[in-house]
């Protein structure tokens, strides 16, 4: 088995890279606005967010996210509506300020003063692949003890050290790790 997955998908599989679905999963458990940024009322949650303490409105100017007062109060009265261009930086600033704001309280609860997760994790789709190509992949648990890289690199965007992180917990599964490289779901709680 090669250490990596080379032609994903040559012969109708389908899935994901794990550690995309340990991004969602993580993303899940940060708790976002749920109101779309489009409507008034999440436009205004999320720049209470990135306003309301100095540490937020710090770390949000850090990501460029520089408004004046002016432009606050026309966006959140509702007399000014920000550009589509606008409205995606803003998304993007409140979603990694809240990243960095809930990681240390994830890696904790992940952790468990080291018991560690338990994370399930679903097989790639290989229902479009024909018979005699498809393999017996099933369905397995890991308990995943050490989650500081993983959660630095959620916290920090960084996708190819997030997969290398990833890579590094599923070795756990022995000589069958590269068979979970790509799945449909990976599920763990905090």
């Amino acid at each position: 088995m090669p250490e990596r997955n080379i032609e994903f998908g040559k012969y109708g599989a389908r899935g994901f890279k794990g550690h995309e679905a340990v991004a969602r999963q993580l993303d899940d458990l940060a708790g976002y606005i749920a109101t779309p940024i489009t409507a008034r009322r999440g436009l205004s949650a999320r720049l209470n967010y990135l306003t309301r303490t100095a540490h937020a409105r710090a770390a949000a100017a850090a990501l460029g996210f520089t408004p004046t007062k002016a432009q606050l109060r026309g966006w959140r009265d509702g007399s000014v509506t920000p550009r589509r261009v606008t409205l995606e930086k803003i998304e993007q600033a409140y979603r990694t300020v809240r990243r960095e704001n809930v990681a240390r309280y994830l890696l904790a609860r992940l952790n468990r003063e080291g018991r560690g997760t338990r994370v399930e994790i679903h097989p790639l789709n290989q229902s479009q692949v024909d018979r005699p190509r498809q393999r017996v992949v099933e369905f397995r648990t890991l308990n995943v003890r050490h989650w500081d890289r993983i959660v630095a690199a959620w916290a920090a965007g960084d996708d190819q050290e997030l997969d290398n992180a990833w890579v590094d917990q599923v070795i756990d599964l022995g000589s069958q790790w590269g068979q979970y490289e790509y799945v449909t779901n990976v599920g763990f709680a905090a």
